[in-house]
């Protein structure tokens, strides 16, 4: 598996047992740093920025991200009522398919509903009218597919084949945007400025006759604009062109470089045994904790591993759970492998806090807030066996 890299920043001096395990641990000094590199990007071109819930949705600081952006985007109603709850600013709302029953509330919340396919848009016209006659304002955008691959992993990738993920751009035609006032699209994982410019002129060409009819156009996320070999200068360029020829507001929805290098998963080493190699079991899980490592796959980097020239032999760390493929990888721990050693994974803030889950019973990591500018260091949310037990019945 790829190992993701992580910046381990002032993490490099957490004293780990200053918090109960497993536990995330956020930095709000990383991500005020994210914001300010956004926030700049946002104005010196021009355009708008949204922060995309989907990856980080922690809301206990949706001060500290409203007083750098422009409000968020949403992947359906709960996110737009959390978004609504906690996050001033915009709320852009997108969702593969709605439910009928949704759209009242979701109209009620969004200053922008933007829907997979003109499919939609038809069926839900009345309830659309009818949202606007009780007085809720908002207008309607179309996610499109451009048909133009740049991703390395098909899963990740919205132009993959038979993609279900936006209405595929060479079936689009004027009709299909009567009442349409922005077109979306979302085909970037992780990326640099290079596909994104790519991907402009792929489709540039077939959305030009319809620039006039359009007030805004929605170029997602994917951007890992806060990572520091961005290409940030000719990113802003690029979007002061683009708003200049097509007259239209342009917005960007990063998720991932909100939080990027922000969080650490702290652990705990429970048992050791060997079979073929050392083996480790963990109060952290895979699939509980970070499914990305099974689902994308990949390797998280751990704060402070020793290289691949130590002496010590690499260790199979994995979960508590049943699952046998509950297994985080292979690593030479900074720390002597035994019961009670404490170790982090870098950069968790993002995705990972938003996929946990409790299967096999595993408990939920707390989650913490840190400022290793100030040392403050806060708990904001620790779970119990009720929150385990209330989600089922």
């Amino acid at each position: 598996m790829e190992t993701r890299a992580g910046d381990p920043g002032a993490f490099a001096h957490f004293d780990l047992s200053r918090v109960d395990s497993p536990a995330f641990v956020v930095d709000a000094a990383v991500l005020r740093r994210n914001l300010g590199v956004l926030a700049d990007i946002r104005d010196r071109s021009g355009i708008k920025l949204l922060a995309a819930l989907k990856a980080f949705s922690m809301w206990r600081v949706a001060p500290l991200i409203a007083r750098h952006l422009d409000g968020v985007c949403t992947s359906g109603l709960w996110e737009a009522k959390l978004a609504a709850e906690h996050y001033p600013g915009e709320i852009a709302t997108y969702c593969a398919a709605y439910k009928a029953a949704d759209l009242p509330e979701i109209a009620r919340i969004s200053d922008h509903i933007i829907f997979n396919s003109p499919g939609q848009i038809a069926r839900f016209a009345d309830v659309l009218a009818a949202a606007r006659v009780r007085g809720d304002s908002f207008d309607v955008g179309l996610r499109i597919n451009p048909l133009h691959a740049t991703g390395e992993v098909p899963r990740y990738d919205p132009c993959a084949p038979h993609s279900r993920l936006g209405f595929p751009i060479d079936q689009l035609t004027p009709e299909h945007l009567d009442g349409v006032g922005g077109i979306h699209f979302h085909t970037l994982c992780e990326q640099d400025f290079a596909p994104l410019r790519e991907t402009w002129a792929a489709i540039k060409p077939r959305l030009a006759p319809y620039f006039d009819r359009l007030t805004w156009l929605n170029f997602g996320g994917g951007h890992h604009v806060t990572r520091a070999d961005y290409q940030r200068d000719d990113l802003v360029e690029f979007l002061k062109s683009v708003k200049a020829e097509t007259g239209c507001e342009i917005y960007l929805e990063p998720g991932e470089a909100v939080a990027l290098d922000a969080g650490i998963l702290v652990g705990t080493v429970l048992d050791t045994h060997h079979n073929g190699m050392p083996l480790a079991i963990t109060d952290i899980s895979a699939t509980c904790h970070m499914p990305d490592v099974i689902e994308a796959p990949y390797r998280p980097a751990m704060l402070g591993e020793h290289g691949d020239d130590a002496a010590d032999a690499p260790v199979r760390l994995g979960g508590p759970s049943c699952l046998a493929g509950d297994v985080i990888g292979d690593y030479r721990l900074p720390v002597a492998c035994e019961a009670g050693a404490r170790f982090a994974f870098l950069d968790q803030a993002h995705y990972s806090m938003v996929k946990t889950t409790t299967f096999n019973g595993v408990p939920l990591p707390s989650i913490w807030l840190w400022d290793s500018e100030t040392d403050a260091l806060e708990r904001v949310r620790s779970f119990s066996y009720e929150d385990f037990r209330d989600r089922l019945s």
